[in-house]
């Protein structure tokens, strides 16, 4: 599956917004080194290394595009790098004294049996953080989700989207978390996004969420599922005199590990 940065970056306002109510509960005063696990185009990633100037900061993706954007970034930090890898294949070092992975870990579906391998490879008195969305049950994917199980799409599309599972709830990673010798903050919010241009829950899921279709479908048949899930978002989420209101529901877990 290949990522687009620009299209990412589309509401990079709306989706930084979480990343920095998260990244904010970690109180770590000077982190030797500093991972970011899916760091995307790398925007974010830079604001850590200017947070903690003294840390080693690396931002890690699986995505080529998505390095190949970070890598590009005009006035990076000195104390920045950005290196392709496989989470699920990631292992934290001595002197990773704080994690951070934000909307990453749900393209894993084993990502709940991997957090406590990491947090028992990770330093006493660092922190752990991660962010993953809450939404799966919103109209946005159940549409989506059901469109492309329909007899026109289902032979093309069987098997490609995630379900409602992909992640858990906010007590599964603070039960997780806290098994695992880990003090844990667990919340979720949901942000009320007010958005203007036409038909952008569309706009919006093309930027993530609808990559796997986009990606098994030739640019016609993409086109065409489109049209029929645009269509059932226009009716599920209609203008008001505001703009279009779309929930955006996330849920975070920070935590820091604790002596043996």
């Amino acid at each position: 599956m290949t990522w687009n940065p620009a299209k990412y970056a589309q509401y990079a306002d709306h989706r930084g917004r979480p990343f920095f109510d998260l990244v904010s509960r970690i109180d770590s005063a000077a982190p030797r080194r500093v991972v970011d696990l899916g760091c995307g185009p790398g925007e974010l990633t830079a604001a850590l290394a200017a947070r903690w100037p003294d840390a080693e900061v690396v931002g890690i993706d699986s995505s080529a595009e998505m390095i190949e954007a970070a890598g590009a970034t005009t006035g990076a930090p000195g104390n920045l790098r950005f290196a392709i890898g496989e989470l699920r294949e990631w292992t934290p070092g001595p002197d990773d004294d704080v994690v951070v992975t934000n909307a990453a870990l749900q393209w894993i579906p084993e990502h709940r049996e991997l957090l406590p391998v990491w947090a028992a490879a990770m330093p006493t008195g660092s922190w752990f953080a991660l962010q993953v969305p809450g939404n799966f049950r919103a109209p946005s994917h159940v549409l989506m989700r059901e469109h492309a199980a329909t007899p026109a799409w289902k032979p093309l599309l069987g098997g490609v989207l995630r379900h409602e599972n992909a992640v858990g709830e906010p007590n599964d990673y603070l039960q997780l978390f806290s098994a695992a010798g880990l003090r844990v903050d667990a919340w979720e919010t949901t942000y009320l996004q007010v958005l203007q241009v036409e038909n952008p829950v569309l706009e919006w899921v093309r930027g993530t969420g609808l990559r796997p279709v986009l990606s098994a479908l030739s640019p016609e048949q993409g086109a065409a599922f489109e049209d029929g899930y645009g269509a059932l978002l226009r009716e599920a989420y209609p203008r008001s005199d505001a703009g279009t209101v779309f929930p955006f529901r996330r849920i975070f877990a920070v935590g820091q590990k604790l002596a043996d």
